[in-house]
Order: C-alpha cells, then structure tokens, then sequence
C-alpha cells in the first residue's frame, strides 16, 4: 500500500506521510504530493517587492478618505452635513473607533470647516479653498468627457455581447475619470457611441450603438507601430511585444529569460477582436487576457487599478478565472501590491519610480488636492454660522470653545485601500478580495 502511494499522486497531510514512509518511500518524494498550509501574499520576500510601486500606493492613502468625503459633501444641496451623519460612513472610509470623525476633518483645515448651530448641531463642510477645487474638478471633467467616453466605448467594444452593467462600470468611475452623476446624465450624453437599455430583470446596462474600427487599436500598437485612426487595421493577430520593466534587485530575470523571450514572441488575439472560438487555459487564451488588461490599465487615469475590479468583468472579457495568478505570473508587465486590505495592479511601463510619466489634468488635480492635506498643531474652536439657506432666521447664534477635547489622532498608521469609488449604492471599500485563493497566488508570485 505504501509503495502505491508513492507511485501515485494523493494529496496527504504531512504528518501521515511521515508516518507511513520507509525508507525507499523518502527516495521517490518527487512523486508525493504533500498539502502544505497557506501563506499569505503580505509574506511574501520584500525583495519581490517593488519599493518604489509601493510608496505610489501609500503616498494617496489619507487622500483617498478626503476625496470620498468631499464626493458626500458635494452630493448635500448646500454641500454641507451634520457631523452625527458622517458617522454612516466610518467603513467606507476606514476609520475605525476610538478615532474621531471631527479629528479626521480637522487634519484638513484648509479643506474642510466644522460649524455648530443653535441648536449645538456641529455640521461640516467646505472651505472657499475647496470649492475653487470642485470647480476645477467640474471643469477638467467636462474637458476629459469625450476621451472618457472612447474609452468606455472601447471597453465595449472589447466584450463579448457589446454592452456591460451599469453597475459594473461604476466600479471603474474613478479610474476612467467620469463624473460623479455618471449613472443619470454623463451615460445619456453620448448617444452616438452607446446607450442604456434595461433587461427583462430590470436590470440596467450600456450598450454599443456603432463599431468604430479607428478605435479598435490597442494603445500598444499606437505607441509602438505608429498606428493612428487614419490606417487602422482589421483586429486580428498581433505580435507586438509589451513593455517590461523590473526592480533593479530583480537578479531572476536572468534565470527566466528564454522564457520570457518565448512567451513575448508568441502572437495573441487582439482584445478587439472575436474571442470565442479560444480555449479556455490555453497559451494563447492566457496572452490574450494579458492584452485586454494591458489595454484596460492604458484607459485608466493612474495606470492602476483595484484587482477585484477586474475579476467583475471575466465573462463578458473572456478572462480567466484565476485572474490573480495570471497578473502575478506576469511580473515585469504587471506589478501586484498588496498594501493595505485590497490589492492593486500597475502597468510598469508607466511608471518612473513612483510617479507616473504622464500625468492627466485629473491626476495633477488629485496632487492639488494632497497638497492641501495635512495639519499639526493646535485645534481651533468650533465657529457658528449664520449664512446657510436651510438656517436662515437664526441671527443670534453662539460660538463654543472647544479646548480641553482630546488631541488630533494620528491615522497615518490606519490601514486604508487606495481607491476611491462611487457614493451611490456606497460600496464597503475595505472588504477583502474575494478573488484571493491566498496559498495559489502565493505560490505563483513566489513561483515555488
């Protein structure tokens, strides 16, 4: 029986193996399978990790939390909140208790202003500072419309049945750099290219109105062949290799060269072109899913994106379904962090240390916005006001000290995620990755 087991491949705890092994047993290990407990990818050597990708990540951590509360402050119809109603939203913006939400916006005094009526309601809301921002912020929006909307059109162009879940593209919202009211006026404003139909289901999704063939070209073929609008080809088979770029410690891309040769000079599937006919774990399935997220990661305003935003869209991309450990394997187009509670992937290429090489007016306006981040010192009273709409007839009201409150928390500490998502149907943004099957995107980031 013992023999047998060696022969074969049984998937036996390592205790009862040792038990049973002889000593011609322990000879023919190579043919045992042993189950090995999981590790977690945030174990994983600091030498695989790519330092400066990592500082890009934390540098928008307490950003992040500021943008979402600025999104509820603008979403208020006199941009103001009472303090007791941004308590709903310590989750999404992972603040646990005993921090104080006064304290957070208190970090931000250029941002943000704390006010106390008559009735000693403290509400919050935002400075001129601010508003100038939120007027910028609307301005370079309407400007970056009609490339937000090619590419979404050519999102669509890229799935299976030419139209995705409304619900589904929100979670990209921010990446893509639509506006906040993109479910009810940004996805009607563009009837040319697509339109939102409902499904018996009632549920709502956008469609494709018309193929546009000068947009079926990867941003791979734009910057390496030269391809524009004006020859654009039929999709179909593409042998361009795509950028690679690895940490300076990296030493094991000398080991796995020949490999990566061989896999850069295979030719894969056009992301625009029809995927059906391909089979599912096959080599060229694999390479062509590295293309549709190659070519996704381009649309993006940061080059990264949440990796469980991705595995939203596997069926209508044909994207398989261990899309983790694909991204992993594939260290050098792609970089996975795991900083913070959800994880991330770059496009390397795009990146010059920490900084991204070409920054888009939304992101040098994320910058304005953490510049303005930021606060050490002594706490400021809490004013009254008398100059809101929804209080008007309260003349005589009151200021209140506010010393003797405990100091400002530090929350740099505080693990937070790196994006920022939609207020509408609030998503939890400090869930974990329900993608993550831990032991096998370990074992492939490790490749052992």
């Amino acid at each position: 029986m013992v023999k047998q087991l060696s022969i074969r491949r049984y998937s036996i705890p390592n205790e009862m193996a040792c038990y049973f092994m002889t000593s011609w047993d322990r000879e023919s290990l190579p043919f045992l399978r042993f189950m090995t407990t999981g590790r977690r990818v945030q174990d994983r050597s600091r030498k695989k990790r790519v330092h400066d990708l990592e500082i890009a990540i934390e540098k928008w951590k307490i950003t992040s939390k500021v943008l979402f509360l600025m999104e509820v402050l603008k979403r208020e119809p006199e941009q103001i909140i009472p303090l007791r109603s941004l308590e709903q939203y310590r989750r999404q913006i992972n603040l646990p208790k005993p921090h104080k939400i006064s304290d957070f916006i208190r970090k931000s005094p250029k941002l943000f202003e704390l006010y106390k009526d008559l009735k000693g309601v403290i509400w919050c809301g935002m400075t001129k500072e601010a508003d100038v921002l939120v007027e910028d912020e609307a301005k370079i929006l309407e400007e970056h419309g009609e490339k937000a909307a090619e590419h979404v059109t050519r999102f669509l162009m890229m799935t299976v049945d030419k139209r995705l879940s409304i619900d589904k593209i929100s979670h990209f919202r921010r990446d893509f750099g639509l506006p906040y009211d993109f479910r009810t006026r940004w996805a009607y404003k563009y009837p040319q290219h697509f339109r939102v139909v409902k499904s018996e289901d009632d549920v709502e999704y956008l469609e494709l109105v018309s193929w546009n063939p000068a947009w079926a070209v990867t941003e791979l073929e734009k910057n390496v062949v030269g391809v524009n609008e004006s020859n654009s080809p039929t999709p179909g088979l593409l042998t361009l290799p795509f950028p690679m770029k690895f940490p300076p410690n990296y030493k094991k891309i000398f080991r796995y060269g020949g490999k990566i040769e061989h896999f850069q000079k295979r030719s894969y599937l056009s992301p625009y072109a029809d995927s059906q006919g391909l089979k599912a774990g096959s080599q060229e399935f694999d390479k062509r899913a590295i293309a549709v997220m190659h070519e996704l990661l381009n649309f993006t305003i940061e080059k990264r994106v949440v990796t469980d935003h991705l595995t939203h869209f596997r069926q209508e991309l044909v994207m398989p379904q261990k899309l983790m450990r694909l991204l992993l394997k594939h260290f050098g187009i792609f970089y996975v962090s795991e900083r913070g509670k959800r994880f991330n992937v770059f496009l390397t290429e795009a990146y010059e240390g920490s900084e991204l090489i070409h920054k888009c007016p939304l992101v040098l306006w994320k910058e304005n916005v953490q510049a303005l981040i930021g606060y050490r010192g002594r706490k400021h009273r809490i004013e009254s006001f008398s100059d809101f709409s929804d209080l008007e007839g309260y003349d005589n009201l009151f200021d209140d000290d506010s010393k003797g409150e405990n100091a400002i928390a530090e929350l740099e500490s505080v693990d937070t995620i790196a994006g920022v998502d939609t207020i509408a149907g609030v998503e939890d943004l400090s869930a974990s990755d329900h993608e993550m099957e831990v032991r096998e995107i370990y074992t492939a980031y490790t490749g052992s």
